[in-house]
């Protein structure tokens, strides 16, 4: 009698440990997201907006280096000797847009020592924001990811010389972001990027 119990008891538990494999093969777990998957997940929400031009911080040294490369030629000098005009070339009317719509930069600083001053102007090339992720995902609360990772200005199309200028100080071309995936429907996809 004592070996048919401790046969019953061996036995129940063999069940309840088969059960138990069978209850957990059947569960799913959330699939791989390597840094690969979720940079393409990224750039491919960048690349489902619309382009845009990129602002470019043009500061005394943009101003100088834009005269030099012919993107705008002075036209007007103030009494004051350090406010001026100066009217977009042919050149400068294909590379950039001013924020007023206009093709005349008035140049207006605080005082001829005034190195702070500086104007905004946007490129006439358009392009995607760029991706770039560098470490795997992290697990979350809830069953989420996040991946932290540097968005990138593209200066593809954009001339040389305005490429110098937007490499001058002042210049944000790129910046660290979160990005936060979820599984949907058995696949990772991207819920928000702050």
């Amino acid at each position: 009698m004592k070996n048919a119990l401790n046969l019953n008891v061996v036995a129940v538990l063999a069940f309840a440990g088969l059960g138990l494999t069978l209850g957990l093969a059947g569960c799913k777990s959330a699939p791989e997201l390597t840094a690969a998957q979720a940079q393409a997940l990224i750039q491919a929400k960048y690349d489902q907006t619309p382009p845009l031009g990129a602002n470019i911080t043009v500061d005394d040294l943009g101003m100088r280096m834009g005269a030099t490369d012919k993107y705008w030629d002075r036209t007007t000098i103030y009494p004051n000797k350090f406010w001026a005009d100066f009217k977009l070339t042919p050149d400068g009317k294909k590379a950039i847009k001013l924020a007023d719509g206009g093709d005349t930069i008035k140049w207006r600083p605080d005082s001829p020592d005034d190195k702070t001053f500086s104007i905004v102007v946007v490129t006439t090339a358009a392009n995607h924001l760029k991706a770039r992720v560098d470490n795997d995902p992290q697990d979350e609360v809830g069953g989420t990811k996040s991946v932290v990772f540097t968005e990138s200005v593209n200066l593809d199309g954009v001339p040389g010389p305005l490429q110098d200028i937007a490499h001058n100080p002042g210049n944000k071309l790129s910046s660290k972001k979160t990005a936060t995936f979820a599984v949907d429907g058995g696949a990772w996809k991207l819920v928000s990027i702050v």
